[in-house]
């Protein structure tokens, strides 16, 4: 496998969270980096298209291979222990996961896997953010949920950024829950989803504001980042981009 897909290693080298079966069907052959979508009891997803392009943006961005789609799971979903990278958005407040769901998801955390979760809604404190802020506190023993810092590798595994944005910029902030000294859950207020959502088209079902396209692209930047981030755990935060930077010292 590729170097980009040492996440999914880990996951396909852990019995107790697959089963041998699955352990060796992962580890076995090639498996194109896809996104699980989680099905939730709320509006689980109210940007259909938005990680189909996402994927799109990631293969001809990077060197990743990737699935033409997401896929969606469920927590009792075996595929939701495949993929590295669990997208969980929201439009709107939506009912608590019961002791089962959340074990599961705990356990995916603490074994590699890494969630990013969404808020469409556009609220900070409430909504949809509220109920993502109170389901990883119950994921985590009640962890602080800590702004990101700017310096952190997530603004520079693949673009180098200096702020989050989506389809609005309601906060410039990540907010993240670090496990084993690696950031495993995200949450963003700023609707990424809206900003890579297209129709049957090709065009862009959400206006970008107040940025634009300009917005847009760094929104997509945002999420190569996350994508990088996810699938790859041997980052050295101060390692990245000394060929930029070298590059940028010869100019």
């Amino acid at each position: 496998m590729s170097r980009a897909f040492t996440r999914r290693a880990l996951l396909a080298a852990t019995p107790a969270v697959l089963g041998a079966g699955a352990a060796r069907a992962l580890s076995g052959g090639h498996n194109p980096f896809t996104v699980a979508q989680l099905q939730h009891g709320g509006n689980w997803n109210p940007r259909p298209t938005a990680m189909r392009r996402l994927l799109w943006e990631v293969s001809k961005r990077t060197s990743i291979d990737v699935a033409a789609d997401a896929t969606a799971v469920t927590t009792d979903a075996r595929e939701l222990f495949y993929q590295p990278f669990l997208y969980w958005t929201s439009d709107g407040e939506f009912p608590p996961l019961d002791a089962r769901a959340r074990e599961k998801l705990a356990r995916y955390l603490a074994f590699g896997g890494f969630i990013l979760c969404d808020s469409v809604d556009g609220a900070v404190d409430r909504g949809a953010a509220a109920s993502f802020r109170r389901e990883l506190g119950a994921l985590t023993s009640n962890r602080p949920l800590d702004v990101i810092p700017r310096e952190h590798v997530l603004f520079k595994s693949f673009y180098l950024l200096d702020r989050a944005e989506g389809r609005m910029v309601n906060s410039p902030d990540l907010w993240g829950i670090t496990v084993d000294n690696r950031v495993a859950a995200v949450l963003t207020v700023n609707d990424l989803g809206g900003a890579y959502a297209r129709d049957n088209f090709g065009y862009y079902l959400h206006e970008v504001v107040p940025g634009g396209d300009l917005q847009r692209d760094r929104a997509f930047r945002l999420g190569v980042n996350l994508v990088m981030y996810a699938t790859c755990l041997d980052y050295k935060e101060d390692q990245v981009h000394i060929p930029f930077i070298l590059k940028k010292r010869r100019r």
